[in-house]
């Protein structure tokens, strides 16, 4: 008897890996059962690979979430958008998303394998390693890419990317098995998403900002708000102080403004003055 030799094929190529992993999935399991959950998730991924089909991505693998893969990376980038936007709303389930550019090798499974349920294409390389440590790193809701990722992204037309997008870069992190250190960027039009993950096992931070700042154009009236306060309520505070302690020391403007009950209060007014003299 003479086996047939399978047919695998191996394609080297670059792509965006996306990795996409439900936050708290097994407590949700858990918490609803394994039948409601089940049904749940079932609508979470429909919207999901919808959401993926629409950007021209590829879906290769699915476990507490998604493996995919995109040849262009603004459409890589806009279904992370288009899923924090659409499907977590929609299924009240949060996702952590990493996006790293690199080479990969697309292995073409026999059909042999594939007609008892092997994957019809696996991602082998590096690459989808780096992107499974980013997505590590990633708070509930944030996307966060690779430095090359990012240099993809900034030479690639931004076909469906949203105006108001801001990119940071959030720090360096050692990875597990990398040798070299990586630089980490958040993309988000909301500045809560922009703010520095912390390390973990798997990805040690070397450095890099604590805080991500709001630009002006950002700013909402309530932020305006609070900025003005903080910046000039020291000041008011003390000019408050200055004419509450002038009308204090003068009987004329006290009768002028209706406040002769100051009067009890100079006393105390002299001595803060003699006090402030003292250290001058």
């Amino acid at each position: 008897m003479v086996r047939k030799q399978l047919d695998v094929k191996l394609k080297h190529t670059y792509l965006a890996i996306v990795l996409l992993d439900i936050v708290g999935s097994t407590a949700f399991v858990q918490k609803v059962g394994p039948v409601k959950a089940a049904r749940w998730l079932q609508y979470h991924d429909r919207l999901a690979r919808s959401a993926c089909y629409k950007h021209s991505g590829r879906e290769i693998d699915r476990s507490d979430g998604f493996l995919m893969s995109f040849e262009n990376m603004s459409e890589a980038v806009a279904f992370a958008l288009e899923y924090n936007r659409k499907v977590s709303p929609k299924t009240r389930l949060k996702a952590r998303i990493g996006i790293h550019w690199g080479s990969i090798v697309e292995v073409h499974q026999d059909e042999l394998y594939v007609g008892v349920g092997a994957k019809k294409v696996e991602l082998e390389g590096i690459a989808k390693n780096i992107a499974a440590r980013t997505m590590s790193l990633a708070n509930p809701s944030q996307i966060l890419l690779t430095k090359e990722a990012f240099q993809r992204l900034s030479i690639t037309p931004p076909l469906r990317l949203p105006k108001d997008l801001r990119s940071a870069c959030v720090g360096m992190y050692k990875y597990k098995g990398v040798s070299q250190p990586q630089a980490v960027y958040a993309v988000s039009s909301d500045h809560r998403l922009l703010q520095p993950p912390k390390g973990n096992d798997k990805a040690k931070r070397l450095g890099g900002p604590k805080y991500i700042k709001k630009r002006l154009r950002d700013k909402k009236v309530k932020d305006w708000f609070y900025t003005i306060v903080y910046t000039f309520g020291p000041f008011a505070l003390l000019l408050f102080a200055f004419i509450l302690y002038t009308v204090s020391l003068s009987s004329t403007l006290q009768n002028l403004f209706g406040l002769q009950f100051l009067s009890a209060i100079a006393p105390l007014m002299e001595i803060v003055e003699s006090f402030i003299l003292l250290f001058t």
